[in-house]
């Protein structure tokens, strides 16, 4: 029963300070997996993002979901995910109200031009994090060339330029990159980290 509590109220913290969607949550949903309460390591955080990723939904709900499920099982699942859609639910009902009637003051207009650049450096912090796990299997940035994950950066890099340049589907993009990450890595026998 506690851990279950631990679930709801760790998750009800990420869905209560998750502003500006799925990608500004990783790190705070890094921060109470990983960090705070140990329930799973830095790659396995790594893992559970990329799935949540890859099923339809918000990234920060499926990861509540895939969480919950692991540490708790379906019990787990279901708290953690009422855990993190709980406040959204309150808050956007709040807001939606606040901002229908006083839309037009120049508080309001305010606060919403301060957060932008928040919610910029939270998921360029998450970006971040997750490229450093995908170039060096350690998860800290090495100069010795030997660390670096060669394979996953040319994937990186083939994604990004398709993505950018040639204006890909990212549908398309991921699974290709996930293909031939699969040939790659089997054709040079570099196990990856996972």
């Amino acid at each position: 029963m506690t851990v279950l509590l631990e679930l709801f109220w760790s998750f009800f913290q990420i869905g209560l300070f998750s502003i500006g969607g799925g990608y500004a949550a990783m790190p705070l949903i890094q921060h109470q997996v990983v960090d705070l309460h140990g329930w799973m390591t830095m790659q396995q955080f790594v893992d559970i993002i990329t799935i949540s990723q890859m099923t339809p939904g918000p990234i920060a709900i499926n990861s509540a979901t895939f969480v919950g499920i692991q540490i708790a099982g379906l019990p787990g699942a279901i708290i953690a995910t009422i855990g993190c859609v709980c406040p959204s639910c309150i808050i956007v009902l709040t807001l939606a109200w606040v901002y229908f009637r006083y839309r037009n003051l120049s508080v309001v207009q305010g606060v919403l031009g301060g957060l932008r650049p928040a919610v910029v450096s939270m998921i360029a912090s998450a970006g971040l994090s997750i490229m450093v796990m995908a170039f060096w299997d350690s998860g800290n940035i090495s100069l010795d060339p030997s660390m670096v994950d060669w394979i996953g950066v040319l994937l990186f890099v083939g994604a990004l330029v398709g993505l950018r340049k040639w204006k890909l589907n990212p549908i398309y993009v991921m699974i290709g990159a996930g293909v031939l990450g699969l040939v790659l890595y089997y054709l040079t026998g570099v196990r990856y980290a996972g």
